[in-house]
Protein backbone atom coordinates (compact mmCIF):
# COMPACT_ATOMS: atom_id res chain seq x y z
CA UNK A 1 0.00 0.00 0.00
CA UNK A 2 1.28 3.45 -0.93
CA UNK A 3 2.42 5.61 1.97
CA UNK A 4 -0.06 8.36 2.84
CA UNK A 5 1.23 11.89 2.24
CA UNK A 6 2.56 13.52 5.40
CA UNK A 7 0.73 16.82 4.69
CA UNK A 8 -1.85 18.17 2.26
CA UNK A 9 -1.02 21.91 2.52
CA UNK A 10 2.08 23.46 0.95
CA UNK A 11 2.89 25.64 3.96
CA UNK A 12 2.78 22.62 6.27
CA UNK A 13 5.32 20.86 4.04
CA UNK A 14 7.61 23.90 4.02
CA UNK A 15 7.40 24.45 7.78
CA UNK A 16 8.26 20.79 8.39
CA UNK A 17 11.18 20.82 5.94
CA UNK A 18 12.79 23.65 7.89
CA UNK A 19 12.97 21.35 10.94
CA UNK A 20 13.99 18.11 9.21
CA UNK A 21 17.76 18.59 9.05
CA UNK A 22 19.95 19.77 11.95
CA UNK A 23 21.78 22.29 9.72
CA UNK A 24 20.10 24.84 7.43
CA UNK A 25 23.01 24.43 4.99
CA UNK A 26 25.07 21.26 4.61
CA UNK A 27 26.90 21.06 1.31
CA UNK A 28 27.48 17.63 -0.22
CA UNK A 29 25.98 15.36 -2.86
CA UNK A 30 25.84 11.93 -1.20
CA UNK A 31 22.50 12.20 0.58
CA UNK A 32 20.66 14.11 -2.13
CA UNK A 33 22.20 11.91 -4.84
CA UNK A 34 20.93 8.74 -3.20
CA UNK A 35 17.38 10.06 -3.06
CA UNK A 36 17.61 11.33 -6.65
CA UNK A 37 18.55 7.85 -7.83
CA UNK A 38 15.55 6.40 -6.01
CA UNK A 39 13.34 9.01 -7.71
CA UNK A 40 15.04 8.52 -11.10
CA UNK A 41 15.14 12.28 -11.60
CA UNK A 42 18.79 12.97 -12.45
CA UNK A 43 17.77 13.61 -16.08
CA UNK A 44 14.90 16.10 -15.67
CA UNK A 45 14.76 16.96 -19.40
CA UNK A 46 16.47 15.93 -22.66
CA UNK A 47 18.69 19.02 -22.38
CA UNK A 48 19.83 20.78 -19.21
CA UNK A 49 21.52 24.12 -18.55
CA UNK A 50 23.05 24.71 -15.11
CA UNK A 51 23.71 28.30 -14.03
CA UNK A 52 26.18 29.19 -11.25
CA UNK A 53 27.81 32.45 -10.16
CA UNK A 54 27.71 35.09 -7.44
CA UNK A 55 25.50 37.64 -9.22
CA UNK A 56 23.41 37.46 -12.37
CA UNK A 57 22.21 33.86 -12.02
CA UNK A 58 18.52 34.68 -11.66
CA UNK A 59 18.65 37.24 -14.49
CA UNK A 60 20.41 34.77 -16.80
CA UNK A 61 17.88 32.03 -16.03
CA UNK A 62 15.02 34.45 -16.73
CA UNK A 63 16.60 35.57 -20.02
CA UNK A 64 17.13 32.00 -21.19
CA UNK A 65 13.63 31.05 -20.15
CA UNK A 66 12.01 34.02 -21.91
CA UNK A 67 13.85 33.46 -25.19
CA UNK A 68 13.33 29.70 -25.32
CA UNK A 69 9.65 30.06 -24.49
CA UNK A 70 9.29 32.64 -27.27
CA UNK A 71 10.83 30.09 -29.60
CA UNK A 72 8.07 27.64 -28.73
CA UNK A 73 10.04 25.18 -26.61
CA UNK A 74 8.76 23.47 -23.50
CA UNK A 75 10.84 24.87 -20.66
CA UNK A 76 11.19 24.11 -16.96
CA UNK A 77 13.13 26.54 -14.73
CA UNK A 78 14.31 26.12 -11.15
CA UNK A 79 15.59 29.12 -9.18
CA UNK A 80 16.14 30.21 -5.58
CA UNK A 81 15.47 31.98 -3.37
CA UNK A 82 11.92 33.08 -4.09
CA UNK A 83 10.78 36.66 -3.69
CA UNK A 84 7.09 36.38 -2.79
CA UNK A 85 5.88 32.75 -2.95
CA UNK A 86 7.74 29.45 -2.79
CA UNK A 87 6.04 28.36 -6.02
CA UNK A 88 8.18 30.89 -7.93
CA UNK A 89 11.13 28.53 -7.52
CA UNK A 90 9.66 25.95 -9.89
CA UNK A 91 8.29 27.17 -13.20
CA UNK A 92 6.74 25.25 -16.09
CA UNK A 93 6.26 27.11 -19.36
CA UNK A 94 7.01 30.36 -17.57
CA UNK A 95 4.38 29.89 -14.86
CA UNK A 96 4.94 29.09 -11.19
CA UNK A 97 3.69 25.60 -10.41
CA UNK A 98 0.53 25.13 -8.39
CA UNK A 99 0.52 24.04 -4.75
CA UNK A 100 -0.83 20.60 -5.59
CA UNK A 101 2.02 19.77 -7.93
CA UNK A 102 4.57 20.75 -5.29
CA UNK A 103 2.78 18.81 -2.53
CA UNK A 104 2.66 15.67 -4.68
CA UNK A 105 6.39 15.99 -5.45
CA UNK A 106 7.23 16.56 -1.78
CA UNK A 107 5.30 13.42 -0.91
CA UNK A 108 7.28 11.41 -3.48
CA UNK A 109 10.58 12.76 -2.12
CA UNK A 110 9.49 11.95 1.43
CA UNK A 111 8.47 8.42 0.48
CA UNK A 112 11.79 7.70 -1.29
CA UNK A 113 14.20 9.28 1.20
CA UNK A 114 13.69 6.65 3.91
CA UNK A 115 15.75 7.69 6.92
CA UNK A 116 17.91 10.14 4.95
CA UNK A 117 17.76 13.66 6.38
CA UNK A 118 17.55 16.48 3.82
CA UNK A 119 17.98 20.23 4.11
CA UNK A 120 15.20 22.59 3.06
CA UNK A 121 17.05 23.38 -0.18
CA UNK A 122 17.81 19.74 -0.95
CA UNK A 123 14.19 18.74 -0.44
CA UNK A 124 13.03 21.52 -2.78
CA UNK A 125 15.66 20.73 -5.41
CA UNK A 126 14.64 17.08 -5.52
CA UNK A 127 10.98 18.07 -5.79
CA UNK A 128 11.75 20.39 -8.72
CA UNK A 129 13.74 17.71 -10.55
CA UNK A 130 10.97 15.19 -9.88
CA UNK A 131 8.33 17.57 -11.26
CA UNK A 132 10.38 18.24 -14.40
CA UNK A 133 10.99 14.53 -14.97
CA UNK A 134 7.22 13.94 -14.85
CA UNK A 135 6.66 16.48 -17.66
CA UNK A 136 7.49 16.36 -21.36
CA UNK A 137 10.04 19.15 -21.53
CA UNK A 138 12.52 20.18 -24.19
CA UNK A 139 14.92 21.74 -21.72
CA UNK A 140 15.40 22.41 -18.00
CA UNK A 141 17.27 25.46 -16.68
CA UNK A 142 18.66 24.95 -13.17
CA UNK A 143 20.05 27.72 -10.97
CA UNK A 144 22.70 26.57 -8.52
CA UNK A 145 21.87 27.62 -4.98
CA UNK A 146 25.25 27.98 -3.24
CA UNK A 147 28.63 27.46 -4.85
CA UNK A 148 28.51 24.68 -7.41
CA UNK A 149 30.70 21.68 -6.68
CA UNK A 150 28.74 20.51 -3.61
CA UNK A 151 25.38 22.16 -4.32
CA UNK A 152 22.37 19.85 -4.64
CA UNK A 153 21.72 21.00 -8.22
CA UNK A 154 25.09 19.52 -9.19
CA UNK A 155 23.74 15.98 -9.04
CA UNK A 156 22.55 16.70 -12.60
CA UNK A 157 25.03 16.55 -15.48
CA UNK A 158 24.27 19.68 -17.49
CA UNK A 159 24.70 19.78 -21.26
CA UNK A 160 25.88 23.39 -20.99
CA UNK A 161 27.15 25.15 -17.85
CA UNK A 162 26.88 28.92 -17.49
CA UNK A 163 28.95 30.74 -14.88
CA UNK A 164 28.01 34.39 -14.34
CA UNK A 165 30.01 37.05 -12.51
CA UNK A 166 32.09 36.00 -9.53
CA UNK A 167 32.20 38.17 -6.41
CA UNK A 168 32.79 37.80 -2.69
CA UNK A 169 29.83 36.19 -0.91
CA UNK A 170 29.11 33.15 1.28
CA UNK A 171 32.76 33.08 2.33
CA UNK A 172 32.09 30.72 5.25
CA UNK A 173 31.25 27.96 2.76
CA UNK A 174 33.04 28.92 -0.46
CA UNK A 175 36.34 30.57 0.50
CA UNK A 176 37.70 33.99 1.31
CA UNK A 177 38.81 35.21 -2.12
CA UNK A 178 37.49 35.39 -5.65
CA UNK A 179 39.66 32.57 -7.00
CA UNK A 180 38.61 30.14 -4.26
CA UNK A 181 34.95 30.99 -4.83
CA UNK A 182 35.37 30.60 -8.61
CA UNK A 183 36.87 27.16 -8.12
CA UNK A 184 33.77 26.07 -6.20
CA UNK A 185 31.50 27.48 -8.92
CA UNK A 186 33.54 25.64 -11.55
CA UNK A 187 32.41 22.36 -10.00
CA UNK A 188 29.38 22.34 -12.32
CA UNK A 189 31.66 21.67 -15.33
CA UNK A 190 31.62 18.27 -17.02
CA UNK A 191 34.18 16.64 -19.30
CA UNK A 192 33.51 17.30 -22.96
CA UNK A 193 30.56 19.59 -22.25
CA UNK A 194 30.86 23.33 -22.89
CA UNK A 195 31.00 25.96 -20.14
CA UNK A 196 30.29 29.65 -20.70
CA UNK A 197 31.68 32.39 -18.45
CA UNK A 198 29.91 35.76 -18.71
CA UNK A 199 32.26 37.45 -16.24
CA UNK A 200 34.34 39.90 -18.30
CA UNK A 201 37.25 39.17 -15.95
CA UNK A 202 37.11 35.39 -16.01
CA UNK A 203 38.95 34.10 -12.92
CA UNK A 204 42.05 32.00 -13.49
CA UNK A 205 40.46 29.21 -11.46
CA UNK A 206 37.68 28.78 -14.03
CA UNK A 207 40.19 28.53 -16.87
CA UNK A 208 42.31 26.07 -14.91
CA UNK A 209 39.36 23.89 -13.94
CA UNK A 210 38.01 23.83 -17.50
CA UNK A 211 41.38 22.63 -18.72
CA UNK A 212 41.67 20.04 -15.95
CA UNK A 213 38.17 18.66 -16.49
CA UNK A 214 38.32 18.84 -20.28
CA UNK A 215 35.37 21.21 -20.70
CA UNK A 216 35.44 23.56 -23.72
CA UNK A 217 35.43 27.12 -22.29
CA UNK A 218 33.77 30.17 -23.84
CA UNK A 219 34.71 33.49 -22.20
CA UNK A 220 33.18 36.93 -22.58
CA UNK A 221 35.74 39.10 -24.35
CA UNK A 222 37.56 36.09 -25.82
CA UNK A 223 35.44 33.44 -27.52
CA UNK A 224 32.42 35.77 -27.67
CA UNK A 225 32.08 39.56 -27.46
CA UNK A 226 29.56 42.33 -27.12
CA UNK A 227 29.50 45.98 -28.13
CA UNK A 228 26.92 48.57 -27.15
CA UNK A 229 25.56 51.50 -29.15
CA UNK A 230 22.64 53.54 -27.83
CA UNK A 231 19.48 51.48 -27.53
CA UNK A 232 21.02 48.47 -29.21
CA UNK A 233 23.91 46.09 -28.75
CA UNK A 234 25.74 43.60 -30.89
CA UNK A 235 26.91 40.07 -30.14
CA UNK A 236 29.72 38.23 -31.89
CA UNK A 237 30.46 34.53 -31.41
CA UNK A 238 32.70 32.07 -33.18
CA UNK A 239 30.02 30.83 -35.57
CA UNK A 240 27.44 33.60 -35.73
CA UNK A 241 26.70 37.20 -34.85
CA UNK A 242 23.62 39.27 -34.08
CA UNK A 243 23.44 43.00 -34.60
CA UNK A 244 21.00 45.61 -33.30
CA UNK A 245 19.63 43.52 -30.46
CA UNK A 246 17.47 45.45 -27.96
CA UNK A 247 19.00 46.03 -24.54
CA UNK A 248 17.53 43.64 -21.96
CA UNK A 249 14.33 44.78 -20.28
CA UNK A 250 16.07 44.48 -16.91
CA UNK A 251 17.77 47.71 -15.81
CA UNK A 252 21.53 48.02 -15.41
CA UNK A 253 24.49 47.89 -17.74
CA UNK A 254 25.61 44.60 -16.15
CA UNK A 255 22.63 42.92 -17.78
CA UNK A 256 24.41 43.14 -21.15
CA UNK A 257 27.08 40.74 -19.86
CA UNK A 258 24.35 38.38 -18.65
CA UNK A 259 22.63 38.61 -22.04
CA UNK A 260 25.89 37.98 -23.90
CA UNK A 261 26.45 34.80 -21.90
CA UNK A 262 22.90 33.72 -22.70
CA UNK A 263 23.52 34.29 -26.41
CA UNK A 264 26.58 32.04 -26.24
CA UNK A 265 24.62 29.30 -24.49
CA UNK A 266 21.96 29.50 -27.20
CA UNK A 267 24.62 29.25 -29.90
CA UNK A 268 25.97 26.08 -28.30
CA UNK A 269 22.45 24.59 -28.31
CA UNK A 270 21.63 25.76 -31.83
CA UNK A 271 21.76 22.32 -33.42
CA UNK A 272 19.17 20.99 -30.97
CA UNK A 273 17.08 24.07 -30.17
CA UNK A 274 17.59 26.74 -32.85
CA UNK A 275 16.44 30.29 -32.06
CA UNK A 276 16.42 33.04 -34.68
CA UNK A 277 17.37 36.69 -34.09
CA UNK A 278 13.77 37.95 -34.05
CA UNK A 279 12.88 35.53 -31.27
CA UNK A 280 16.01 36.38 -29.29
CA UNK A 281 15.17 40.06 -29.56
CA UNK A 282 11.59 39.47 -28.40
CA UNK A 283 12.78 37.54 -25.35
CA UNK A 284 15.29 40.24 -24.41
CA UNK A 285 12.70 42.97 -24.77
CA UNK A 286 9.79 41.43 -22.94
CA UNK A 287 11.27 39.36 -20.13
CA UNK A 288 10.82 40.54 -16.56
CA UNK A 289 12.19 39.68 -13.13
CA UNK A 290 10.93 41.52 -10.04
CA UNK A 291 13.46 42.91 -7.60
CA UNK A 292 16.35 43.41 -10.02
CA UNK A 293 16.79 47.18 -10.15
CA UNK A 294 13.02 47.26 -10.51
CA UNK A 295 11.75 50.79 -11.03
CA UNK A 296 8.29 51.90 -9.90
CA UNK A 297 7.64 55.27 -11.46
CA UNK A 298 5.77 58.14 -9.87
CA UNK A 299 6.43 61.57 -8.45
CA UNK A 300 8.53 59.64 -5.91
CA UNK A 301 10.37 56.88 -7.76
CA UNK A 302 10.93 53.56 -6.02
CA UNK A 303 13.85 51.29 -6.94
CA UNK A 304 13.73 47.74 -5.56
CA UNK A 305 16.84 45.58 -5.74
CA UNK A 306 17.70 42.31 -4.01
CA UNK A 307 21.44 43.09 -4.07
CA UNK A 308 23.29 42.05 -0.91
CA UNK A 309 27.01 41.97 -1.72
CA UNK A 310 29.61 44.47 -2.91
CA UNK A 311 29.60 43.45 -6.56
CA UNK A 312 25.82 43.72 -6.82
CA UNK A 313 25.89 47.07 -4.99
CA UNK A 314 28.36 48.40 -7.55
CA UNK A 315 26.02 47.43 -10.38
CA UNK A 316 23.13 49.07 -8.54
CA UNK A 317 25.15 52.25 -8.00
CA UNK A 318 26.05 52.42 -11.69
CA UNK A 319 22.38 52.12 -12.63
CA UNK A 320 21.36 54.85 -10.17
CA UNK A 321 24.00 57.24 -11.53
CA UNK A 322 22.62 56.80 -15.03
CA UNK A 323 19.19 58.04 -13.89
CA UNK A 324 19.73 60.80 -11.31
CA UNK A 325 16.77 62.38 -9.54
CA UNK A 326 16.18 66.04 -8.72
CA UNK A 327 15.47 65.40 -5.05
CA UNK A 328 16.94 63.24 -2.31
CA UNK A 329 17.51 59.50 -2.25
CA UNK A 330 16.15 57.61 0.77
CA UNK A 331 17.55 54.08 1.26
CA UNK A 332 15.63 51.38 3.12
CA UNK A 333 18.18 48.67 3.93
CA UNK A 334 17.69 45.30 5.63
CA UNK A 335 20.41 42.63 5.58
CA UNK A 336 21.32 39.18 6.81
CA UNK A 337 23.89 38.90 9.59
CA UNK A 338 26.32 36.87 7.46
CA UNK A 339 26.74 39.70 4.93
CA UNK A 340 29.59 42.21 4.78
CA UNK A 341 27.65 45.40 5.44
CA UNK A 342 30.59 47.78 4.97
CA UNK A 343 31.47 46.30 1.58
CA UNK A 344 27.84 46.50 0.48
CA UNK A 345 27.43 50.12 1.60
CA UNK A 346 30.59 51.56 0.06
CA UNK A 347 29.40 51.86 -3.58
CA UNK A 348 26.17 53.53 -2.42
CA UNK A 349 27.51 56.07 0.09
CA UNK A 350 27.66 59.08 -2.24
CA UNK A 351 24.23 58.31 -3.72
CA UNK A 352 22.10 58.16 -0.55
CA UNK A 353 20.95 61.15 1.52
CA UNK A 354 18.91 59.42 4.26
CA UNK A 355 19.19 55.84 5.55
CA UNK A 356 16.49 53.66 7.11
CA UNK A 357 18.04 50.58 8.75
CA UNK A 358 15.36 47.95 9.20
CA UNK A 359 15.01 44.60 10.85
CA UNK A 360 13.19 41.83 9.00
CA UNK A 361 10.86 38.98 9.89
CA UNK A 362 13.56 36.30 9.59
CA UNK A 363 15.88 35.25 12.40
CA UNK A 364 19.01 35.56 10.26
CA UNK A 365 18.53 39.30 9.74
CA UNK A 366 20.23 42.13 11.58
CA UNK A 367 18.03 43.96 14.06
CA UNK A 368 17.37 47.52 12.95
CA UNK A 369 19.43 49.10 15.71
CA UNK A 370 22.46 46.87 15.07
CA UNK A 371 22.35 47.57 11.33
CA UNK A 372 21.92 51.29 11.98
CA UNK A 373 25.08 51.28 14.08
CA UNK A 374 27.03 49.63 11.27
CA UNK A 375 25.72 52.17 8.78
CA UNK A 376 26.59 55.10 11.06
CA UNK A 377 30.18 53.85 11.20
CA UNK A 378 30.49 54.54 7.46
CA UNK A 379 28.38 57.60 6.69
CA UNK A 380 29.12 61.24 7.34
CA UNK A 381 26.44 63.87 7.83
CA UNK A 382 23.58 61.62 6.72
CA UNK A 383 20.60 60.75 8.88
CA UNK A 384 20.21 57.10 9.87
CA UNK A 385 16.80 56.03 11.20
CA UNK A 386 16.31 52.85 13.23
CA UNK A 387 13.33 50.77 12.08
CA UNK A 388 12.14 47.59 13.73
CA UNK A 389 10.42 46.49 10.52
CA UNK A 390 9.94 47.87 6.97
CA UNK A 391 6.52 49.20 8.02
CA UNK A 392 8.34 51.53 10.43
CA UNK A 393 10.52 52.77 7.58
CA UNK A 394 7.38 53.52 5.61
CA UNK A 395 5.99 55.53 8.55
CA UNK A 396 9.19 57.61 8.56
CA UNK A 397 9.09 58.09 4.81
CA UNK A 398 5.50 59.17 4.23
CA UNK A 399 5.91 62.68 5.69
CA UNK A 400 9.55 62.99 4.60
CA UNK A 401 9.54 62.36 0.86
CA UNK A 402 8.74 65.01 -1.70
CA UNK A 403 8.10 64.98 -5.43
CA UNK A 404 11.38 64.32 -7.22
CA UNK A 405 12.78 62.13 -4.42
CA UNK A 406 13.73 58.49 -4.82
CA UNK A 407 13.26 55.57 -2.41
CA UNK A 408 15.77 52.76 -2.76
CA UNK A 409 14.97 49.39 -1.13
CA UNK A 410 17.83 46.89 -1.03
CA UNK A 411 20.05 44.54 0.98
CA UNK A 412 18.16 41.25 0.73
CA UNK A 413 15.41 39.33 -1.04
CA UNK A 414 13.51 39.57 2.25
CA UNK A 415 13.78 43.37 2.33
CA UNK A 416 12.27 43.72 -1.13
CA UNK A 417 9.57 41.13 -0.44
CA UNK A 418 8.49 42.64 2.88
CA UNK A 419 8.51 46.17 1.45
CA UNK A 420 6.47 45.07 -1.58
CA UNK A 421 3.92 43.39 0.68
CA UNK A 422 3.23 46.81 2.21
CA UNK A 423 2.20 48.03 -1.26
CA UNK A 424 3.57 51.47 -0.38
CA UNK A 425 2.09 54.51 -2.13
CA UNK A 426 4.51 57.43 -1.93
CA UNK A 427 3.29 59.62 -4.80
Amino acid sequence: MAQAARFSRLQDWLDWQETLHPESIELGLARVGTVADRLACRQPAPLVISVAGTNGKGSSVALLEAILLRAGYRVGAYTSPHLFNYNERVRLMGEAVEDGLLCDAFARVDARRGDISLTYFEFGTLAALDIFSQQTLDIAILEVGLGGRLDAVNIVDADVALITTIGIDHTAWLGEDREAIAREKAGIMRAGRPVVCSDSHCPDAIEQEAQRVGAPLYRLGREFRLSHSGRHWHWQGAQSSFRDLPVPALHGGHQLANAAGVMQVLELLDNSLPVDQKTRAAGLKWMSLPGRIQRISGSVEQVLDVSHNAQAAEALADALRLTPVAGRTHAVVGMMRDKEVAHFLTPLLDLVDVWYATGLSVDRAFAGDKLAGLIRDHVSGQSVHVCKMPSDALDYLRPAVKAGDRVLVCGSFHTVAEWSALNPMLN
